[in-house]
């Protein structure tokens, strides 16, 4: 199924924002400055990165979003360090499986969540997903 980059956007707003944790108790965006959410910032690119994947393999997703996105996120330290991720502030890391799963979704796509673990990740909750799992790769 063809959608278009604003009905992906539209679709990951309504899935990650409202459980984002940089929302205000009003339900507002919490951030100074708007434009700090990689998530949104970057969404082109995000978008072309989960779509290039064919797996259900997580791994193989963040390896693409590191790549694709990451890369040439003005957070990204020329190392390939980001201390916006290792503080858990990025909500394209802290939701990326959520993210993931809301594109493929919307795109025609199941992504198997059961198969998280065989992906070498360490894991903690996601907000708002009862039983789901964060991946938190540190590199």
């Amino acid at each position: 199924m063809e959608r278009s980059l604003v009905e992906l956007e539209s679709i990951i707003r309504d899935t990650i924002c409202k459980v984002c944790t940089d929302r205000t108790v009003d339900g507002q965006f919490g951030l100074e400055e708007p434009s700090h959410c990689a998530l949104f910032r970057l969404f082109p690119q995000v978008a072309q990165a989960i779509q290039s994947v064919k797996s259900d393999d997580i791994q193989q997703y963040l390896d693409a979003i590191r790549r694709n996105v990451c890369a040439v996120c003005a957070d990204q330290a020329s190392d390939q360090s980001c201390e916006t991720r290792l503080q858990v502030q990025c909500a394209l890391d802290a939701y990326l499986l959520l993210v993931v799963d809301a594109i493929e979704e919307a795109t025609g796509k199941t992504f198997d969540l059961q198969g998280i673990g065989a992906a070498g990740a360490s894991s903690g909750a996601i907000p708002g997903v009862p039983g789901g799992s964060a991946v938190q790769i540190r590199s």
